[in-house]
């Protein structure tokens, strides 16, 4: 299936990106799943989110880290529909707790772990300006 074009979420596909999102060491926990971030890359182009996911077997087999998976994509597709902000190198991974939460406080631990991000974003940006 192909994604529209006006789509605000585009999928980290190689390991480096997921690396160079760990290296920067900004996370977010909340009880359903941790977000690490990064401010995009403005030489890579593109002005959409760009967006990955890992669950580690620490969370279970293979059928319950797919499920986790499953529901941090359906999570992210329901928050990111619009695209109005700068963009950020996302990475969302599951925990244990991540399907035993109501998919309601999924929806919010992921809204809160987002504004959370935003805010340390600009913290950042405004830095970068002042200097």
């Amino acid at each position: 299936m192909r994604k529209a074009q006006n789509d605000p979420v585009e999928r980290m596909v190689k390991r480096s990106q997921y690396l160079r999102v760990a290296r920067a060491r900004k996370y977010v926990a909340s009880k359903g799943l941790i977000l690490q971030f990064e401010i995009k890359d403005p030489n890579e182009g593109g002005n959409r989110h760009r967006v990955g996911f890992t669950v580690s077997k620490k969370v279970g087999n293979a059928v319950v880290r797919n499920r986790a998976r499953r529901r941090l994509k359906s999570v992210v597709n329901d928050v990111l529909t619009s695209s109005e902000e700068r963009p950020l190198d996302l990475v969302l991974i599951g925990r244990v707790s991540t399907l035993k939460r109501s998919y309601d406080e999924l929806l919010g631990d992921f809204r809160f772990a987002l504004k959370s991000a935003r805010t340390r974003q600009e913290k950042i940006i405004g830095r970068a300006k002042d200097e």
